[in-house]
């Protein structure tokens, strides 16, 4: 079974390799497709459903192969939901940036409570079949940028259950209980029951 990873995005390839390295599913990466190597889907979806189903849709159409894409944010529940869809666009610049920018806006505001969601989107271009997956991890806000090595908003977002930030909890932790790993799980179990 062959499955495109519609993401040019290197943290979120090491992330679902690692989530379905034990899955056998082969998986392809857009680099390893001509015809897709350069695809850059805007993400003008008003959820993260759509933004997902427009990149699968997108990758599946291009290259003829099944692929899956998937679409991730922060939502703060103080900030009503923000940064939200726009988690990775709400702010030009870089991860660091947009995590000041967000522990700015709260500052010493006690109300941190957030949650990452990811929806991942199935979609074969044989059958035309799409499938969403969604995947939800709770937590809050820290007072402060971790230091370590991470990704997005790994690096502030503390998640229930846990006392560290995501960025030191390292992948395998993190693929036990994150958002994505929810959204890839049932991806995987989907995949394994239509037998692609």
């Amino acid at each position: 079974m062959r499955l495109l990873v519609a993401t040019q995005n290197p943290g979120k390839q090491q992330e679902i390799r690692s989530l379905l390295k034990t899955s056998g599913i082969e998986l392809l990466f857009p680099n390893q497709i001509p015809t897709v190597a350069n695809l850059d889907v805007a993400e003008t979806g008003k959820t993260f459903a759509e933004n997902a189903e427009l990149k699968a849709r997108a990758f599946a159409q291009e290259s003829g192969i099944a692929s899956i894409a998937e679409d991730t944010g922060l939502q703060v529940a103080v900030l009503g939901g923000e940064p939200g869809v726009a988690s990775k666009r709400w702010l030009s610049g870089s991860d660091y940036d947009r995590n000041k920018a967000l522990l700015d806006r709260l500052a010493d505001n006690p109300h941190r409570a957030a949650k990452f969601v990811t929806v991942a989107y199935f979609y074969d271009p044989i059958s035309a079949v799409g499938r969403s997956f969604t995947g939800e991890m709770s937590g809050e806000i820290a007072m402060k940028i971790s230091n370590d090595t991470g990704f997005g908003y790994d690096s502030i977002f503390i998640p229930t259950e846990e006392k560290e930030v995501l960025a030191k909890l390292g992948l395998n932790k993190k693929n036990t209980i994150s958002h994505r790993s929810i959204a890839f799980t049932q991806v995987v179990e989907y995949l394994q029951k239509i037998n692609l």
